[in-house]
């Protein structure tokens, strides 16, 4: 049996018979350490369904007891702004319910499940992109759930106000780029167009540019001004 090995090995793997010897002594080593390498992982995945358990453990028996969950009883994650708390009605009923335009990092905090970290992104999207003119926006706000939107609502009042706009004809290639919707080589396309045939008079003009897609200029249409100024229609 073993010369058969020996000889498998030669014609199909190339090993002399030195090699063939050390690779059957090799193997049993190898056996050990795959058969301890699955003990770890069932034993690791056992400590962590135990943890886990435990944690579901002690988050029911804190709500039973009345007490609200700030802090996560694990080490891992602090669960500020990423896990959805239930919302009182007591503290809805004590504020003051402002419009959300005017609502910056520090009040967002108000909602459960929006910490500082998120709230200042959300901040931050709202100034980069001019304004928000749809609930759906808040969707690519990084790090805020979709569960935790519907509960703004419950502190704040979206309200649909007139977005910041870019003077499409005059404003600078790097001005443009910092917008959200539009990325830097989108910027140059559309600076090269306007050098080259003049002013946008409207919206659909963006579209004779053959590579945009319609849906993309109509979105980032609320955020442009194609009012032609005196100088750029004496150019015309």
């Amino acid at each position: 049996m073993r010369q058969r090995l020996f000889f498998w090995f030669k014609t199909h793997l190339g090993f002399s018979a030195k090699e063939s010897r050390g690779f059957l002594l090799l193997i049993p080593f190898l056996l050990v350490l795959i058969g301890a390498s699955q003990v770890l992982a069932w034993a690791k995945d056992r400590n962590a369904n135990k943890l886990y358990q435990n944690y579901l453990n002690q988050v029911d028996s804190l709500e039973r007891a009345g007490v609200k969950l700030l802090i996560s009883p694990l080490p891992t994650f602090n669960p500020e702004d990423t896990i959805r708390r239930t919302h009182s009605n007591k503290v809805a009923e004590r504020i003051l319910r402002l419009p959300f335009s005017e609502a910056d990092s520090v009040v967002l905090q108000i909602v459960p499940g929006i910490g500082a970290l998120t709230a200042g992104r959300i901040i931050k999207h709202r100034e980069s992109l001019g304004g928000f003119i749809l609930i759906a926006q808040l969707n690519e706000v990084y790090g805020l759930k979709p569960e935790t939107i519907p509960i703004i609502w419950e502190y704040f009042d979206f309200d649909t106000v007139a977005p910041r706009q870019l003077d499409i004809n005059t404003v600078p290639l790097e001005d443009l780029a910092k917008h959200p919707y539009i990325s830097y080589q989108e910027a140059k396309v559309l600076v090269a167009y306007r050098l080259q045939h003049g002013p946008y008079l409207q919206l659909d003009d963006l579209l004779k540019i053959k590579i945009f897609k319609a849906d993309w200029v109509n979105k980032i249409g609320p955020y442009l001004d194609f009012e032609v100024k005196e100088v750029d229609a004496g150019k015309k």
